[in-house]
């Protein structure tokens, strides 16, 4: 049992460490590059949109004034962006539907609000198309089959919003074959009708399928694709019988690159390369991962905003929290004595824990959500006073001090376990709401609460327990006879 409980012990002290080091201000992240394997990860503390600002933008569908717009479209539209929002990065964003025809979208500390804009507007139609021996600037503004009256490959998707191209791509489509130089530009038809070939449908969305590579060169971003079991087949019979001609890749009906087909390629696996930002190359992925928009939208509004609480209100929230906090402490410390001493260091590092998930998974931190980190912190404490008011009466019995520790935990378990149950259930509650409603504040708050109250479980039962065992292993029963030091 002993060396149990100093096994415990051991572990407590490893994991405070760990997380102090974690929860320390001037963390500089992990950063591990041993063989294959390359982590580069800040670790570092997220704020909402009440804390630290952002952006705003109103979406609205781009149809006539008169015309009903589909209610499932909307729905729709609404996951595309919220899908694309996240992929940006963002933490804690707000997407919700307003009225029939219009999204809000808040972007907690967006740092390019024009990339971000673009990024969860735009339809991303990708389309591979035949240009035969003709070369097409990148920019280029082209008719395809794909969508048209007439032609092999017309289907009814259509592209639902004019955009700019998201990227000036220059340079060409690279394969697992090289792609040969470029000839010199020649003008297009503007009226010619290019065939395509595959569209974004072909492509395999799912996962890292479609993603910014690096691995074929370091100065470059690339966009790494690769065609499904639908689209394989096809890209490699083109490029076996159109060898030595351009293939060129358009997004929203304007070239962003022009490659020539150099030899047959197989595997249906490319890399769109071209002379773009980190940050351009990041905002093709995301649009070619998440589809195309149901319905256009155009940006009906914009604005700038500061934190909604304002730096002193955020101020005075943690004083309040701090102070409410170390009342905590002083109480359990004058009412229960050694216990309740013990307990404090418990709550401190429940304390230090709880700031190390948020830090690390990473949990966006709002109002509510650090209201749900102290409310979670006051029902650590309650578990405790359940564990010693158990002990208290069990000493009160006659019982060793041994057997009424014992007792005191066994019997206040089960209303613990209980407690933390119907806790959970709350906030799996509240984060459906907050999901399925828009209102990501009340999710917050939810998440907060939730990972408090499952760390409470282990710093209330196997902390305390593993710190009264050890000190009161030390001191024997001669601390059953000084009542006054166990709050007695």
């Amino acid at each position: 049992m002993r060396e149990r409980n100093l096994r415990l012990l051991a572990i407590i002290v490893i994991l405070t460490l760990v997380a102090g080091w974690i929860d320390w201000p001037a963390n500089p992240g992990i950063h591990l590059h041993v063989g294959p394997i390359n982590i580069d990860r800040e670790i570092k503390i997220r704020q909402g949109l009440d804390l630290q600002g952002g952006l705003q933008v109103l979406l609205q569908a781009d149809v006539p004034e008169g015309e009903t717009v589909d209610a499932d479209a909307m729905r729709t539209a609404k996951v595309i962006v919220e899908n694309r929002v996240n992929a940006l990065g963002v933490t804690e964003p707000l997407v919700q539907l307003q009225g029939e025809r219009r999204i809000i979208v808040e972007l907690p500390g967006i740092k390019d609000p024009e990339l971000a804009i673009n990024t969860i507007r735009e339809t991303g139609l990708l389309e591979f198309i035949d240009a035969g021996d003709t070369y097409l600037e990148p920019g280029t503004v082209v008719k395809t089959t794909y969508g048209s009256a007439s032609g092999e490959e017309s289907t009814t998707l259509t592209p639902t919003v004019t955009a700019e191209p998201t990227v000036q791509a220059t340079e060409a489509l690279t394969t697992t074959a090289a792609a040969s130089p470029t000839p010199s530009p020649t003008p297009s038809p503007t009226e010619k009708v290019y065939t395509t070939i595959l569209t974004g449908k072909h492509l395999k969305p799912e996962g890292t399928k479609v993603r910014v590579d690096f691995s074929k060169g370091k100065a470059q971003p690339m966009v790494a694709i690769e065609f499904n079991e639908e689209g394989t087949p096809i890209f490699a019979k083109f490029t076996a019988s159109h060898q030595k001609q351009y293939l060129a890749i358009v997004l929203d009906k304007k070239v962003i690159s022009c490659p020539i087909i150099d030899e047959p390629i197989p595997s249906g696996q490319a890399v769109i390369r071209g002379k773009f930002t980190e940050a351009e190359a990041k905002s093709l992925a995301v649009q070619l991962r998440y589809g195309a928009l149901p319905i256009p939208l155009r940006v009906e509004t914009t604005r700038t905003i500061g934190p909604t609480l304002g730096q002193e209100s955020v101020r005075k929230s943690l004083i309040a929290g701090g102070v409410g906090l170390l009342t905590v402490l002083l109480f359990m410390l004058i009412y229960y004595r050694l216990p309740g001493s013990l307990a404090d260091l418990a709550l401190i590092i429940y304390a230090l824990l709880n700031l190390a998930v948020f830090k690390l998974i990473p949990v966006t931190l709002t109002l509510p959500g650090i209201t749900g980190f102290l409310l979670s912190t006051g029902m650590a404490v309650d578990a405790n006073i359940l564990i010693f008011e158990r002990m208290k009466e069990e000493l009160r019995a006659g019982r060793t001090l041994a057997a009424a520790i014992g007792a005191g935990f066994d019997r206040a378990w089960t209303a613990i376990r209980d407690s933390q149950i119907s806790t959970l259930i709350v906030c799996a509650i509240l984060y459906f709401f907050g999901s399925n409603f828009g209102a990501s504040i009340v999710k917050g708050f939810a998440v907060t609460l939730a990972i408090g109250t499952v760390i409470n479980v282990f710093t209330a039962i196997t902390v305390t327990r593993t710190f009264i065992v050890f000190v009161f292993n030390l001191a024997g029963e001669t601390l059953r006879d000084k009542k006054w030091l166990l709050g007695i």
